[in-house]
This record gives C-alpha cells, structure tokens and sequence, in this order.
C-alpha cells in the first residue's frame, strides 16, 4: 500500500485530517494540563502561542513558500504590490485574532470537548454561509450536496447541545461576556478568512495553479506581525490607555515572572503551529465547497478534542465527560457520515469533469508503466 496520494485526492484529504487529528489531540491535553498545574490561561496563551507562531514562520522563510507568482500588480506611491496582497494580510490579521482567542477558548472553567464543540460547530455553520454568498456572488459553480447541509444540521444540533444542557453549577456559557467577547471574536474572524480562502480557491487562482504555501506564507507572516504587535500594546495596555485589568497583569507576569514550566510549555505548543498547515491545506483543498471543507477541518478538530478530554480523563485524572457530551459526540458522528457521503459524490463528480484523479488511476498507470518498460513486447 502507497503512502503517496495525488493532490486533491481523496487519500491525502485522509492524510491531512490524520495530521490534524494527532495535533490537535495533543494541543488540547497539553491546555488542560498546564491551567491544572497552575499556569494561569494568559501565561499558557503567551508560552503556547508565541511557540506556535515560530514553526509556520520558519518553515515558510526556510523552504521559501513566500515566493509566488502575482495575477497582476498594483501601483501604491510608486511599488508594486501584489494584488493577492489585499486580501491574503486581511486573511492573515484574522488568523492573528483566531489563534489567542482559540487558547482562551479553553482556558475558559468548560471542558476541552465543550469549547471544541462550540468553536467548530459553529466554524461549520459559517463555511455554509460563505458557499450561500459565494454561490449567489456567481464566484462558487457547484452546487451543495444534500448531504453536507444534513452535516451543518447535525454540527449545530452538536452546537446546541452543551450550550442550552447545562446543569446547574455548569458554566454558562450565555451568560459570561468574556466568554461572548471571546467567541464573537473567534467567529467573525474566521467567516472573514473562510470568505477570503474560498475567494481564492474559486475565483482568484482560476486558470493557473493556485500556490496554497504561497497562500500560507503571506497569511502566516502577517498573522506573526499582527500578533507581535497587539502583544506590544497590550503589554502596555495600563500606561498607554490606563486600563489596569486581571488579564492585563497575567499576561505581563508571563514575560517579567516566567512560569517554571514555561519551556516545556512552549514545547507543547508548538504541535498547535504543526497544526496550522493541516488546517489551511483542508480549508483550501481543491474541488470542495466550503461547507465541505469546513465540515471536514473542524469535524476533524472535534473527534480531537473528545479524545484528548478522555486522555485526560485516564491518564492526567482529569474531569471525566458528562451525558450531554457524548450527546454532542454522536450528533458528531452523524455529521461525519453524511460528509463522507458528500466526499464520495464529489469525487465522482471531479473525476468526470476530468478535475482530479483518483490515487487508483495513478496506481494503474504506473504498474502499466513499468510492465512496458520491463517487458517492451507488451507495448
């Protein structure tokens, strides 16, 4: 059995969703374990994040991904500016804004499985709003499947569940505005990159092949500057604007009194930049709508999150998951089948408009290869 898979095939979609899965699961032990020693949310935020940045950064200058070929350029006092520009550094400032709030997602007194639930679910019923507007835009040609709205059904009804189940002595979710500012945030910044992402993919790149670690890197870079800055003011948040608040104080303690388990921290944290590449390269794979792609990332991200919160559980004696979430999990589940329905129509669809090929037919043709070439009489 081959490990290679053509791109945009069906087997690397697996593979990249087998990427994200082992990162993320241990992304999501690693937040819970350091806030359970002790480590406030915006230390782990500062540790974590600040790691995670470095890999993607790195990856993209040493392999040299920045490198892509313009569309066209714009003239701005005199440069020229790759027009790509004006929409890959807004997709990287929201990037900036999705990642802390990802962290403070967890650190908020709910479970890793809850706040994956929340976040994702909700990533989902987005990516369907994107492919509504796309679609009446003219910029989206294919039509949603029956089956990936039944999935974005089934996400929100996964949504609903730990939200309005909630016992008494739970979080409330509703409620808490820090939690709403939080999540508010995350979500309206990702509709604004997912719009951006399927632009790209259905309009943008048409006619010339689209550079996805092109992509990538202009996104990451700006991500890394957005986010260097908003660290800056907001350490100095008290002396250039007064404001002497809790989060404020923690997050300026994490740089002057570094935690004792800061590097290991960091460490960790790292596996949450790995998982950025896996992310982006599913939100933007070729021939998907980005109900699909949405259904897939964050689908992915959940079945992560469930078995990092049973690790946890066993090995770290961590809180066990309650009722209401194996509820979530199951409507999760179903949302899993019916995008699996969705990915084999789609398939079968791509094949027969000649888009993509399968890893089946490039098999074929490299035995068939190699029988010419060691037995010429065949030919």
């Amino acid at each position: 059995m081959s490990f290679q898979a053509n791109e945009n095939s069906s087997k690397r979609l697996i593979q990249l969703c087998i990427g994200y899965f082992v990162t993320y699961v241990i992304t999501g032990i690693a937040v819970k374990y350091y806030l359970g020693i002790g480590m406030k949310g915006f230390e782990f935020l500062v540790y974590s994040t600040g790691a995670a940045m470095c890999i993607p950064t790195l990856v993209c200058i040493l392999f040299k991904w920045y490198k892509f070929e313009a569309d066209h350029h714009v003239k701005i006092f005199g440069l020229k500016i790759p027009f790509e520009f004006f929409y890959l550094i807004p997709s990287g400032i929201c990037t900036a804004i999705i990642i802390p709030t990802t962290t403070l997602m967890y650190s908020l007194p709910i479970s890793v499985m809850v706040a994956m639930i929340v976040m994702r679910a909700a990533v989902i019923i987005v990516s369907r709003i994107v492919d509504a507007i796309q679609i009446k835009q003219g910029y989206l040609k294919k039509k949603v499947y029956k089956e990936e709205n039944l999935g974005v059904l089934f996400a929100l009804l996964a949504m609903c569940v730990p939200i309005f189940l909630s016992g008494k002595g739970d979080f409330d979710f509703l409620t808490s505005v820090p939690a709403m500012i939080i999540f508010s945030s995350y979500i309206v910044s990702y509709m604004i990159r997912i719009y951006i992402m399927n632009y790209y993919k259905n309009v943008a790149a048409s006619g010339k092949k689209r550079d996805n670690k092109a992509f990538f890197a202009i996104e990451q870079f700006t991500a890394f500057t957005a986010i260097v800055i908003m660290s800056y003011f907001f350490f100095n948040a008290n002396n250039f604007f007064g404001f002497d608040l809790q989060q404020v104080r923690d997050f300026r303690i994490a740089f002057l009194t570094p935690h004792a388990e800061f590097t290991t921290a960091m460490f960790w944290g790292t596996f949450f930049g790995v998982a950025a590449f896996f992310s982006v390269f599913i939100f933007i794979f070729k021939g998907r709508t980005a109900t699909f792609a949405g259904l897939v990332n964050r689908l992915t991200s959940l079945v992560a999150g469930t078995t990092a919160t049973l690790i946890f559980w066993f090995a770290f004696d961590g809180s066990a998951p309650k009722s209401k979430d194996w509820i979530a999990l199951a409507f999760i589940l179903v949302a899993i089948i019916f995008s699996a329905r969705a990915e084999r129509k789609r398939v079968a669809e791509l094949k027969a408009a000649h888009e993509i090929i399968s890893d089946d037919e490039d098999d074929t043709d490299e035995e068939v290869s190699v029988s010419v070439k060691m037995n010429p009489a065949n030919a």
